[in-house]
């Protein structure tokens, strides 16, 4: 299976002047935890609502600090074009949750996560759906000669006599 068949395309970027406070909205609108960071028609980081809190937050920069500040400049990608499997290995070995995905003219066409890929291998591996989410049976052990704990009730102290 092809990136391109398991991405999501509908990916929204910031700009890297744009401030904190806003990327934190984006995310939050769109319920995604990275966003891409594009300037000029190039992508030049990602910033991920950890990004926010750890590098921001945490190191005492305002909401309006800019994206640039806390973003991860170091961009790692795939192409659309490349095999799943091959890239769910390379995510795995570099311990990445999202990765931007490119065409060959490195223009920005998609995200691909975690779990998108899980979700693709799925659908690809069951061609029907599957069946309901069940409860894994207790692992609780009963021992034929186990009594029951022994519960104890707390009493209120109280300073004053009853009825008083």
């Amino acid at each position: 299976m092809l990136v391109r068949e398991a991405m999501s395309r509908d990916v929204k970027t910031v700009d890297p002047d744009q401030a904190l406070q806003d990327a934190a909205r984006i995310m939050l609108d769109i319920d995604v935890g990275a966003l891409p960071v594009g300037e000029n028609d190039k992508l030049v980081g990602m910033i991920t609502d950890r990004d926010i809190a750890v590098r921001g937050v945490a190191a005492g920069k305002p909401p309006t600090a800019r994206v640039r500040e806390v973003m991860s400049q170091e961009v790692r990608y795939c192409f659309e074009d490349e095999d799943t499997a091959h890239v769910a290995r390379n995510m795995g070995e570099q311990q990445i949750r999202r990765l931007p995905v490119v065409d060959r003219s490195k223009r920005l066409v998609g995200i691909l996560s975690l779990a998108d890929l899980a979700t693709s291998a799925r659908f690809r591996a069951s061609p029907r759906p599957a069946g309901p989410i069940r409860r894994a049976p207790s692992r609780r052990t009963t021992w034929p000669d186990a009594r029951p704990a022994r519960t104890t009730t707390t009493r209120r102290s109280s300073s004053h006599p009853k009825g008083a």
